[in-house]
This record gives C-alpha cells, structure tokens and sequence, in this order.
C-alpha cells in the first residue's frame, strides 16, 4: 500500500505566469472584469454536443448520449478506417480499386464511379470526404475488407478502441438500419481522434469542392463558405435522421467540435452548429498549463542509486475555462511522502489539480519522468537509519 498522499501548493514556472497574465485586460481606468458565462443557446435537434479538442471540456449538451441514426455521420469512422490502413502501410494512396457492382449500384449520394473501372484510393478518399459518396465508401470498405459486413467489424473494432461504447454500424454509408446507431458523444470521439492522428489528411475535410469523371461536386458542408475558422467536418441526412453536422474550428489557438443531430435542414443545421460554435468561442478560453515531460517537481527518492526524482505529466495538461479567469486559477500537487527506489518511468507517484472557485476542473497522475534502480548496500544501510529518525 502507497503511504498516504501529502499536498502543497506548487509554484507556476514564469511561462503559466504569463499565461495567467494575458487574461488581464488592461484599460485606462484599471482591469477589465471578466464577463459572465450565459446558459448555453437553445438547439433545435434531436441531440447535440460542443466540446473542446484539446481539453475536452463539454461547453454544451443534450442528449449526448441518446442513440440516434448517424446517417453520412458513418463516414467519418469509415474514413478513419481507410486512414489507419494507410498509416499502417497496408493500402496507399495510389492503389487502385476496382469498382464492383454493388458499390456502383449503392442509392444515395455518390461521386460516379462506374463499374470495373480501377480508382484511386486517394479518389475514393476524396470522393467519401467531400462529396459523401457512397458508392466511394462501398468501394473502399470492398477493397480494404473484401465485403462491407467484415469492414463494418472493423469500425466497430475501432469503435470500441475508441470508446465508443454506444455505437454500432451495420455498413460504411449510414444508410437506414435497425441496428446502425451512435450518439453525440461517440461521434465527436471519432472526431477527435481524425484531427488528432491524421494531421496530414485532415485538411481534405476543408475542402470546398472536388471533380471526378469531370464532374464538379461541391462540399455540403455551408459553413466551409461562410465562417473561415471552420475546416470540416462532415454532414448526413436521411429522412429518419434528419439534417446533422459535425464541425470543428480553431480560433487563436482554441479548437472547439460541435455535433449537431437531427435537425429539419440544411439551412437549420449550418445555423445551429454556428451558434454552438460562436457561444463557445465567445464565452471559454483554452490554455495548456504545463506540457507533457515539463519538471514539476523533484522529490527525495529513498534507496536508489539517485536521490532525486524528476517529476511531472504523462500528457500536457490543457484545461477550458471562461474568459478573464485565468488569474483565478490554483494549482496544487499532491506527492507520495516517501518515494522508494526502484522507480519505473511513468510510475504515478501523486496528483496535480487545478482548481477554479474552489472546484476542481482538471485532476491528472503526476508521474516519474526518469527512471530510478535501487542504490548500492550502504545508500539502503544510510537511508534506513535516516526513515528510521525520520
């Protein structure tokens, strides 16, 4: 049994004073108060979700986590399939894929591919992305899975990777099925992760337009024209789901994803995504603190062939809050009193908090970020006889 954990305050680095700093408005007469946060604006669908990317605070929600039909929603975990096999090694962007007759006959959206012609799986890709194409995505899921019931098991692998405890798919589209649901949440997990692991092919979800077989197809995603911030992510609809839209934007820094589900149009998607989305950024900052490695604190280590043990966060430790309360926040660290040699890196040996107003908004392991073997007999003789006073 660890001994019982002891807790001081600790000092920021002159980096985090700064950082509390600059939310200090300064004005001829003396310090701008921080503003009020409001209640969330009303959102007219069936299930919505803001949150922050890097913090992962929930800024708004309803229904989060009520099973709702994903509709094209699904193609955002069946691109995030055919990128981890890309990242992978186990297909390439200039593999090419024959087209079947199942996926050329799929109903719904499509970017025209024609039966047993070879495309590129970075057409396909595109095709999926931009123009949420279905016939695109059957041809993927075929090739990358040989049928698209085995490559719907593999989103639903991923899915339960991902925790996306609430979601099951039944095929790589979104068309209508008893048995193909998700929620908010989940869908806003798959979110992340594709802004997170694949910085090099995210940018396609920007993209306004994209031609195959000299056909011009534009994004259905309105905000891409009207708000310069907004860099994906994907629409769906059908006529059980409803008009939905996953979107993310980065403002001075703040990445914020909006999920919007089952609304009764385009217009009325685009419209209630923008206000989530301008509520978020209006009313919350987000701030790393300290980065994943930073020294936090070094502690005595007992029998080791080192006395003293770096510590700090596994991961950077990034926190949302309302504007202009930064210079409000308390950080405190709690540390294991006698730290006993030997020391695995990444062992968790305490806790840091953050604290706003008294309630914790982040609570993270304070881990070695060195490892530490056991001392010589004389460091284990010495120490003993120094815990023994002690």
């Amino acid at each position: 049994m660890h001994p019982t954990p002891t807790s001081r305050v600790f000092k920021y680095h002159s980096s985090h004073i700064f950082l509390m700093l600059i939310a200090l408005v300064l004005s001829g007469t003396g310090v701008a108060l921080a503003a009020p946060v409001p209640s969330p604006p009303s959102i007219a669908a069936s299930g919505h979700l803001l949150i922050d990317f890097d913090s992962g605070r929930v800024l708004s929600e309803k229904n989060a986590d009520q099973r709702l039909e994903p509709a094209s929603l699904t193609k955002i975990m069946s691109a995030y399939v055919v990128l981890r096999e890309l990242k992978e090694g186990n297909i390439s962007l200039a593999e090419q894929v024959v087209v079947s007759e199942k996926a050329w006959r799929t109903p719904g959206s499509r970017m025209f591919i024609e039966v047993d012609t070879r495309v590129s799986v970075e057409d396909l890709l595109k095709g999926m992305i931009i123009q949420s194409g279905n016939d695109a995505s059957v041809a993927l899921a075929e090739h990358i899975a040989g049928s698209e019931s085995t490559f719907a098991n593999l989103m639903n692998e991923h899915a339960h990777r991902l925790g996306m405890d609430s979601t099951h798919f039944v095929n790589s589209t979104g068309l209508p099925d008893k048995d193909h649901y998700t929620t908010a949440g989940d869908i806003a997990k798959v979110s992340e992760a594709t802004i997170r692991e694949f910085p090099e092919y995210y940018p396609w979800y920007a993209e306004k337009e994209f031609t195959y077989n000299k056909i011009k197809q534009h994004n259905r995603n309105k905000l891409l024209w009207r708000d310069d911030s907004i860099d994906g992510i994907k629409t769906g609809h059908t006529e059980a789901a409803g008009y939905c839209l996953v979107t993310s934007a980065a403002r001075e820094g703040m990445r914020l994803i909006s999920v919007v589900m089952g609304t009764s149009s385009e217009n009325e998607r685009a419209k209630q995504s923008q206000s989530l989305l301008n509520y978020g950024f209006r009313f919350f900052e987000t701030h790393r603190l300290y980065a994943a490695g930073e020294t936090l604190n070094r502690g005595r280590v007992w029998k080791g062939d080192k006395e003293q043990l770096a510590m700090g966060l596994a991961q950077d430790l990034y926190v949302t809050i309302p504007r202009r309360r930064s210079k409000d926040l308390r950080a405190e660290m709690s540390v294991e009193p006698h730290i006993m040699a030997p020391i695995s890196k990444g062992r968790e040996l305490g806790r840091v908090t953050i604290e706003l107003d008294s309630d914790a908004i982040a609570n993270v392991p304070l881990v070695a970020l060195e490892q530490i073997h056991e001392g010589g007999i004389l460091r284990a003789v010495t120490d003993s006889v120094l815990l023994w006073f002690e």
